[in-house]
């Protein structure tokens, strides 16, 4: 099942039937992960592109003294790394946060993709760039932005996200993280946190209902946490 994939390159460009029929028609294999287990290492050379169909995941890069820092989260709908079929080796890892359903795609199969239907390479090429202008966002978060704003603006990059994905279409959206897995990943505490979950429950900005997350005011989320969704580069900027 490739729908998420095709709902979140239709909000680049409008991909015509026969445009999705070739990535529906594209061979491909499916598989399960484990949670915990990893998808692609540091340092090996893949030979396949993965894409996430059900679960999540993050990328992570291992540190000498047995750390690891989580770098970003891959949801339904996005791609593990086209770049590797051009890179000869993987510079991070990337890791099932929770139990996974893929997709592999072969290399021989993207290339020929990219090589023969431009339209469909210029939307892979989108979705690689608003990989990389998340990145630059998240750098602008830990740098700039004080913990409970870093917390509110990730949640707006989630919904927004999952409902390019079509994951979602009001104002929630699936969030499996563990505390300690969002601290880790915006730089802070599992206790502190938890201070924060507690202080945006409190300004009536979200709740959450097990793993899911629901932001009952969303221009007043997008004020507070500095929200600015250009770097989505998506038509979806608002609810």
């Amino acid at each position: 099942m490739i729908k998420p994939l095709i709902e979140k390159l239709s909000h680049y460009m409008v991909l015509s039937e026969e445009e999705k029929q070739i990535l529906e028609n594209t061979t491909r294999q499916r598989i399960a992960i484990e949670k915990g287990d990893d998808i692609i290492m540091q340092g090996q050379r893949p030979d396949y592109v993965y894409l996430i169909e059900s679960g999540w995941a993050c990328r992570y890069k291992f540190l000498e003294d047995g750390r690891n820092h989580t770098m970003a989260f891959l949801i339904p709908g996005d791609l593990c790394d086209v770049h590797v079929t051009i890179l000869d080796k993987m510079d991070h890892s990337i890791r099932a946060l929770t139990a996974l359903k893929l997709t592999k795609f072969s290399i021989d199969e993207i290339v020929n993709i990219m090589e023969n239907y431009p339209r469909l390479a210029h939307a892979f090429f989108w979705s690689t760039l608003v990989d990389e202008a998340i990145l630059r966002e998240w750098l602008v978060n830990m740098g700039a932005r004080s913990c409970e704003l870093r917390v509110a603006h990730f949640f707006c990059e989630l919904l927004l996200r999952s409902r390019m994905a079509g994951l979602s279409y009001d104002g929630s959206f699936d969030c499996p993280l563990t505390q300690v897995e969002l601290g880790e990943s915006m730089g802070i505490s599992q206790v502190h946190t938890n201070r924060v979950l507690q202080k945006l429950r409190q300004e009536g900005l979200i709740s959450m209902e097990g793993r899911r997350v629901i932001i009952h005011d969303w221009k007043r989320m997008k004020a507070f946490s500095q929200f600015d969704p250009t770097y989505l580069h998506s038509k979806l900027d608002a609810l």
